[in-house]
């Protein structure tokens, strides 16, 4: 799943720009954003963001 940003919690540090594999985040209004056609989805942002602005929306499964 592409992981999801929240911008009022982004403090712009650019951690997940460095680590982004495909370079799928940019920084744009003073918050990263994902473009989801780079994106592969593998969750290192989310891992590297120091102040957990970004996560992974796992879908509920079992039901």
């Amino acid at each position: 799943m592409i992981p999801v940003i929240d911008k009022d919690k982004c403090t712009a540090c650019r951690k997940c720009i460095e680590i982004c594999p495909p370079q799928a985040i940019s920084l744009k209004d003073d918050a990263a954003c994902i473009e989801a056609d780079l994106c592969e989805e593998c969750g290192f942002c989310a891992a590297e963001c120091p102040v957990n602005a970004i996560t992974i929306p796992f879908p509920i499964s079992g039901r």
